[in-house]
């Protein structure tokens, strides 16, 4: 069996190592256009800011070997072509034809069957100025050298990237680590997309605690060079004012590479602009299959095609493309959109629908915020966690779980994500019989927490209100009771506007400075004690009691001091 693999760097390799280990005789060719195979492009950040040493490690196995030609040849027996790129898909001939950019030799390559593995290319605005020397992508180890020369140098001082999603914020730190002036100008409303509103606006006050300047709804008009030569970008231009930049990094998103597919007649996503596959990963020519981030997925939760390009679903594609094309029946059923990324020390991460894509895909939801210690609070190395949860409110299924913070998201990620493949309920999540030690989690999980917190708020046990919804009260003048009951110490040092202070002790004793004509909204540091608060407020008469989502730790708001 001829194999012919287009595209060397993830989805791929992936797909060529499977089918050598089911087809040992197998002729297997990977056509890679550039010159380096199978690198880690998700740690080009970390090797930017230094915490990866050498390049070979973003290419190197877990037991130290480069995955170069010799590497694949020698140990997997599969042929490579680096530096060469195809031209052209001959559906009907089975044929492939490449150029070698050394050479500029054009050839034939046969095969039996087909895989597109060519990847996307990052998003290049139309804006004047985008050639000059000191302006770079973060889309591959190239890109990656020419930012840490740049740096080396020491010419960096103000960096300015263009773009707000995963790399524009990943790329921060590893910039700041440099001692560079970072603004993040971002087009949207806020940075983050794949977060609802106020998870990505605790990340963006982070962002600037760390002095990182983040414009949002800013959009950059041109690159401009104030200097005599032109070769580089002294200033970037913006719908805000002009932004001075010793560098400037596009960081807008990417697009998947389809132009072969396209030119062979294959089929296009009409919505997501990638290539269609079905659930064994072959294209619309039964003989030719695609997988990584040239592909649209399907949401496993609305059914609907999405294009979210990451590493892990580009390894788990090619993996079943490989079983199939060897004979198997092996599916992808889709993904959830599973993603988490460092910033400075928080992570951030989320999985599933967000409070908005949930509304927009038709669902009644319930959701719950609940910030809280990702260990035992008495433990020292406890550090705060950040959980918004999603659920739909008719049958109490699992949506969506989103989290930031210097706390362990990732492993609540992972368990929502698992729960809302299988089809779990609130209920369910509940009662997981989750690891628990001291040093690694609280004795009530922190997304147990987040799911009881939306049980009560669908039993009618807790009125939640959003900090967005207080927080317009607070703006237009409206007349209610916001009811802190926290400790005085708590109030001294950080408070929330227009609100009344009385401990949670102290509430019985005062319940007559409390109007019961009026709507209150109870908080504390996380709202646990505001839901106490509304409890003994509704015992004693009040009917119209809330609870702020999240309380203080998750305002997303200025704070008083």
């Amino acid at each position: 069996m001829k194999v012919v693999i287009i595209g060397g760097v993830a989805a791929g390799p992936k797909t060529a190592s499977k089918i050598i280990r089911l087809t040992p005789d197998a002729d297997i060719a990977v056509v890679e256009k550039g010159s380096l195979l199978s690198y880690a492009g998700c740690g080009l950040p970390y090797y930017v800011s230094g915490e990866v040493k050498e390049q070979k490690h973003l290419m190197e196995t877990p037991a130290g070997a480069v995955r170069d030609s010799a590497f694949f040849q020698n140990v997997k027996n599969i042929k490579v072509h680096n530096n060469t790129e195809a031209l052209e898909v001959d559906r009907a001939g089975k044929r492939v034809r490449v150029k070698s950019s050394k050479t500029g030799e054009e050839s034939w390559l046969s095969y039996d069957k087909l895989v597109l593995a060519t990847g996307a290319s990052p998003v290049i605005p139309r804006l004047s100025g985008i050639d000059k020397k000191n302006v770079f992508t973060l889309h591959g180890v190239h890109d990656a050298e020419g930012i840490k020369a740049i740096l080396a140098e020491g010419k960096a001082q103000d960096v300015v990237i263009i773009g707000g999603g995963l790399i524009g914020v990943e790329t921060t730190e590893a910039l700041a680590a440099h001692g560079c002036r970072v603004t993040v100008v971002e087009m949207l409303p806020q940075i983050l997309n794949m977060l609802d509103w106020e998870i990505a606006q605790l990340v963006e006050q982070h962002l600037e605690s760390k002095g990182v300047r983040v414009m949002t709804a800013t959009k950059a008009l041109a690159l401009e060079s104030r200097h005599g030569d032109g070769e580089c970008v002294t200033h970037v231009q913006t719908d805000k004012g002009d932004l001075p930049a010793d560098m400037v990094i596009l960081a807008i998103g990417v697009r998947p590479n389809v132009t072969l597919a396209r030119k062979a007649g294959l089929s296009i996503g009409e919505k997501t602009g990638a290539l269609c596959v079905d659930d064994h990963m072959r294209t619309s020519d039964p003989d030719i299959y695609a997988a990584g981030d040239c592909v649209e997925c399907t949401d496993r939760l609305t059914g609907r095609p999405c294009f979210v390009p990451l590493g892990s679903t580009a390894n788990k594609q090619g993996r079943v493309a490989a079983v199939n094309i060897c004979g198997g029946n092996e599916t992808f059923p889709g993904i959830l959109g599973s993603t988490v990324c460092k910033v400075f020390d928080f992570c951030v991460a989320r999985t599933g629908l967000t409070e908005t894509g949930a509304l927009s895909a038709g669902y009644e939801i319930v959701t719950s915020m609940a910030p809280g210690p990702d260990k035992a609070h008495y433990m020292p190395q406890s550090k705060p966690l950040l959980l918004k949860l999603v659920a739909d409110k008719e049958t109490g299924r699992l949506l969506g779980v989103q989290a930031t913070g210097p706390g362990d998201g990732a492993k609540r990620i992972d368990v929502a994500a698992t729960a809302i493949s299988a089809g779990m309920t609130l209920d369910d999540i509940a009662n997981l019989d989750l690891a628990y030690a001291p040093p690694y989690a609280p004795a009530m999980d922190n997304l147990i927490t987040a799911t009881n917190v939306a049980r009560n708020k669908r039993d009618g046990l807790m009125v939640g209100i959003s900090a967005q919804e207080v927080y317009r009260k607070i703006q237009d003048g409206a007349d209610f009771f916001f009811l802190d009951v926290r400790s005085p110490q708590e109030y001294a040092e950080v408070r929330l506007p227009k609100s009344t202070l009385i401990p949670l002790g102290a509430l019985r004793k005062r319940l007559n400075e409390i109007p019961k004509d009026k709507e209150i909204v109870a908080f504390c540091k996380i709202s646990l004690r505001g839901y106490e608060a509304a409890l003994v407020l509704k015992a004693a008469g009040y009917d119209n009691v809330k609870v702020l989502d999240g309380g203080v730790a998750m305002w997303p708001y200025e704070k008083e001091k």
